[in-house]
């Protein structure tokens, strides 16, 4: 795609075994989006799902010419989510993530996108959200993590409910390993030592109602501490001021 048919608005959604709440979700964000009036695409990319995920979406996409089914094989939702970003850099001038499951409501799009005109990005912080002892406890290691690592004082730095400029968020990309498990969190860190300026807009999160968390228990300790690392060891690249 040329510079001169870049898109509004490329919005994508990582997909793992969600057959029994995809099509309501990607539904929801197709009607949103066009509500908005907004030139866009909603790309949704199935990451070696193992149930129905890809063919419920290809029937959306059936009826929504605006929706992007990309299936791949598993590599894990990280590297999925920078998968996307790479994607929307070079088709819009605006990025945004979400994740597929219906915690966070396509509904509360429209507050972040009113607030992009003088920022270069715009974070949901999460509301309401129910999370185990060990959970808050890996959310709070990250903010920490996010805040010595990058001096990163966003209030919910893993949030999967982000809108960047793709000029901004190009050149941030470049450094991050493929495999990176929390792209998000180094994102975060990237952008306030960039000296980016960002919104932060809260999002009502409600329970998961289908499917299954796929990291749980002492996986969830192991992930945090691999994230850990990583976070730190990206922290020592040298990022540019805007």
């Amino acid at each position: 795609m040329s510079p001169g048919n870049r898109l509004e608005l490329c919005a994508f959604m990582p997909v793992y075994n969600e057959e029994e709440i995809v099509a309501e979700v990607a539904q929801s964000w197709l009607g949103v989006l066009d509500s908005l009036g907004i030139d866009y695409e909603l790309v949704a990319i199935v990451d070696g799902a193992t149930d129905a995920s890809e063919q419920v979406l290809r029937a959306v996409a059936e009826r929504h010419p605006r929706l992007v089914v990309d299936a791949k094989p598993n590599s894990g939702h990280g590297p999925t989510i920078l998968e996307g970003y790479r994607r929307g850099v070079v088709t819009a001038e605006w990025v945004f993530q979400t994740d597929s499951d219906h915690e966070m409501p396509a509904a509360a799009f429209g507050g972040l996108w009113e607030r992009r005109a003088d920022v270069e990005g715009v974070i949901g912080i999460r509301t309401s959200r129910n999370q185990s002892p060990g959970r808050r406890a890996i959310t709070r290691a990250a903010r920490l993590t996010a805040r010595v690592a990058f001096g990163c004082r966003l209030a919910d730095v893993n949030c999967p409910y982000r809108l960047m400029r793709s000029s901004v968020l190009a050149p941030l990309l470049e450094p991050i390993p493929d495999d990176t498990f929390a792209p998000n969190v180094v994102l975060s860190g990237m952008l306030a030592r960039s000296g980016a300026r960002i919104a932060e807009v809260p999002i009502p999160h409600r329970d998961r109602t289908t499917g299954v968390v796929s990291i749980m228990g002492m996986r969830a300790f192991q992930a945090a501490i691999r994230s850990f690392g990583q976070t730190v060891r990206l922290s020592r690249t040298r990022i540019a001021k805007i």
